[in-house]
């Protein structure tokens, strides 16, 4: 049997604080602080895309995210409502994040794709496209036919075809 005991270093003021080296990791339990006041979630053809939205009602920062990685950051805007438009996805859709003030310091965050609602977009995606998601020999798919088109994507690539 090993007996193992944890030290933490403290302070030298003798406070209890535990002293860490900064070794550029963030906390143990937070990947990133933010602001982060919505999250959608926007299947296309080349995937599904998570875009989340960060806004400092104080200082009037915005920061964009796709898929994790960062689109757009505004530091300080004097304006704390309005729209920041971006592009998702391998067809580079057109994505606008609209900013609007509800009440007092309360903000409401809507999401356009191609210059409609999330909501409206996905009901005409729904009709236009057939989306299967299948496991084959322990592997996911994600296979999408645009009926419009006939493009067939799948994982994100879209795939030759004959016809």
């Amino acid at each position: 049997m090993v007996n193992i005991q944890t030290v933490l270093p403290t302070m030298a003021s003798g406070d209890g604080s535990p002293v860490f080296e900064d070794d550029g990791s963030p906390p143990h339990n937070l990947e990133k602080m933010t602001n982060c006041v919505a999250t959608w979630e926007v299947a296309l053809s080349d995937g599904v895309h998570k875009i989340e939205f960060e806004h400092g009602t104080t200082t009037g920062k915005r920061v964009v995210y796709v898929d994790g990685k960062e689109e757009i950051r505004k530091k300080w805007m004097f304006k704390l409502v309005g729209k920041e438009t971006f592009y998702v996805g391998t067809a580079k859709t057109k994505a606008t994040i609209n900013i609007d003030a509800v009440s007092g310091f309360a903000y409401e965050y809507t999401l356009e794709i191609n210059g409609e609602s999330l909501k409206q977009y996905m009901e005409k995606r729904s009709k236009t496209t057939n989306t299967w998601v299948l496991q084959l020999d322990g592997e996911d798919f994600r296979v999408v036919l645009d009926k419009n088109t006939m493009d067939v994507w799948c994982n994100g690539k879209i795939m030759k075809t004959e016809p």
